[in-house]
């Protein structure tokens, strides 16, 4: 398995095939066409400890308190089509894990827009100023 930044050698993915539910006609009872796919990213070692941890993260879920991501994969009637499935949506992670968020950069807000906000507010508490007891001593 291949990503556009490293490969992944087949020995680091386990799978476990099992029926599907969902159409296959005869055969969804008979033939185990889902697909599941384990990747041990915390043991891994071919990823340095940021990308590992944006991996993890990113997997949400999918993602074991061992820091191993399972992918399910049960769209397609065929095992080998599933078993494609599965190892196109982990390289989509590692994909996205590989790539380093742009860091915030806090900013102050303008004096225009402090102003804009004081006026909404002095607006608003004048609406809810006039919707007091009306007196009756007119």
């Amino acid at each position: 398995m291949t990503t556009s930044r490293q490969a992944i050698p087949e020995e680091a993915l386990e799978f476990r095939f099992f029926r599907a539910g969902g159409p296959g006609g005869q055969n969804v009872n008979k033939v185990d066409t889902a697909v599941q796919l384990r990747f041990d990213a915390a043991g891994s070692s071919l990823f340095d400890d940021e990308v590992r941890a944006r991996l993890i993260r990113l997997a949400g879920q999918r993602a074991t308190k061992d820091g191993v991501i399972v992918i399910t994969a049960q769209r397609y009637r065929t095992q080998d089509r599933n078993r494609q499935d599965a190892v196109e949506r982990l390289n989509d992670l590692v994909d996205r894990a590989h790539h380093r968020p742009k860091p915030r950069k806090p900013t102050k807000p303008t004096k225009a827009s402090r102003e804009r906000r004081l006026v909404g507010k002095a607006v608003r508490a004048g609406v809810k100023k006039g919707r007091g007891r009306v007196r009756m001593d007119d």
